[in-house]
């Protein structure tokens, strides 16, 4: 969840429509840079074989895993305070880009997988599709009924401790994570785009753009990885 500075501007559901629509609209220009920005971060890291290399690395023991996790974790919780602070506006892109870093090593060895080892070549752009529709139904639905989804909180987190949970075991003791943990992990993300996109209009200030884009460009992020891994495994691949 984002740490939400009370110093930065003012809360955005007491702004005038200027203001609002303003936040609002340097929210979503973020968004998709930080989208661009990964995807041709993405695409390097595949195309210099930096992906290879890390995934051959991985597959040596399953510890590597558990500490790549758990840094993802760090870095995501030092990134997301940073994006938050209104310290400096430096500091709010340096959080935000260090986070699109981050988001970047963390999927790339599925990545590399969908592009090189799966049968279906349209799966990935498929993925792709697919949590576009998702997304847009998602923002659609807070946008036009302007209902305070904060209640989701309690759920997001009891749904991320569990989902954790389960790929910590999968990853020490070996099974495999199957279709239905994988629909679990889209509706766990699509709950909490879902929350960020309300607390766009409920909780955040107006200066806080920057921290925004973050919170949605996390779950937009994950909600895709899971698409295509779930499309992927509905495949047999």
């Amino acid at each position: 969840m984002n740490h939400l500075d009370i110093n930065s501007g003012a809360l955005v559901a007491d702004a005038n429509e200027v203001e609002r629509a303003g936040f609002i609209r340097r929210t979503y220009y973020h968004l998709a840079g930080a989208i661009l920005a990964y995807i041709l971060l993405e695409t390097l890291l595949v195309k210099s074989g930096v992906a290879e290399s890390f995934l051959v690395m991985l597959q040596g023991s399953k510890w590597y895993w558990l500490g790549v996790m758990a840094a993802f974790m760090a870095v995501s919780y030092l990134a997301d305070r940073w994006a938050g602070s209104s310290m400096s506006r430096e500091l709010q892109y340096a959080g935000l880009g260090l986070y699109i870093v981050a988001m970047a090593v963390i999927t790339m060895p599925v990545i590399y997988v969908s592009l090189n080892f799966a049968p279906n070549p349209d799966v990935l752009p498929a993925a792709a599709l697919v949590t576009l529709m998702l997304a847009a139904g998602i923002t659609v639905t807070a946008f036009t009924t302007k209902k305070d989804f904060s209640f989701l909180r309690p759920f997001i987190m009891v749904g991320s401790f569990v989902l954790l949970g389960v790929i910590v075991a999968a990853i020490i003791f070996g099974f495999s994570l199957g279709l239905l943990f994988l629909g679990f992990g889209i509706v766990l993300f699509g709950a909490t785009m879902l929350y960020q996109t309300s607390a766009l209009i409920h909780h955040y200030h107006t200066e806080q753009h920057v921290a925004a884009s973050l919170g949605l460009f996390s779950s937009v992020g994950m909600m895709f990885i899971y698409v295509l891994q779930f499309l992927m495994s509905l495949a047999g691949e």
